[in-house]
């Protein structure tokens, strides 16, 4: 088995590994820092670390809510005999939403606007279908 060295770590130091692996280390270092956004700091959000970070919240949020309705829209799918065919349909969904926030936010790819445009398509998509599975659920 091979091992890792250490020794870039103890040589340069974390700060200086972190500016030489960039990205890497922003989400490593400052990833948790970027979910613990308040209500309040999510009203009007200034810089765009701050927007994407609110926005990703937005999108654990509408997430959260479609995996609450799945589950009663799966109950009330079992008792029809339709489960299989909503899990399909469900499948195909996430297919659907991933590819389409993806191209969606592709023309920004690389910049700091892409976690935005990406989470921001994720939530307005996941609350839609939340909205479906909920009338589903309803009849």
């Amino acid at each position: 088995m091979r091992q890792i060295s250490t020794a870039p770590i103890e040589r340069f130091g974390v700060l200086r590994l972190c500016a030489a692996w960039g990205m890497a280390c922003t989400v490593l270092v400052f990833g948790s820092m970027a979910h613990a956004q308040s209500e309040a700091e999510c009203i009007a959000p200034q810089a765009q670390q701050l927007m994407n970070a609110c926005a990703a919240k937005e999108y654990r949020e509408a997430d959260a809510a479609l995996n609450t309705a799945w589950k009663s829209a799966k109950a009330f799918a079992d008792a029809i005999g339709q489960d299989k065919a909503l899990l399909t349909a469900q499948r195909a969904w996430l297919t659907y939403r991933d590819a389409a926030c993806d191209v969606h936010a592709s023309p920004f790819e690389g910049g700091s606007l892409q976690p935005l445009i990406q989470s921001t398509c994720l939530s307005k998509l996941t609350a839609e279908r939340t909205r479906m599975l909920l009338e589903f659920n309803a009849y």
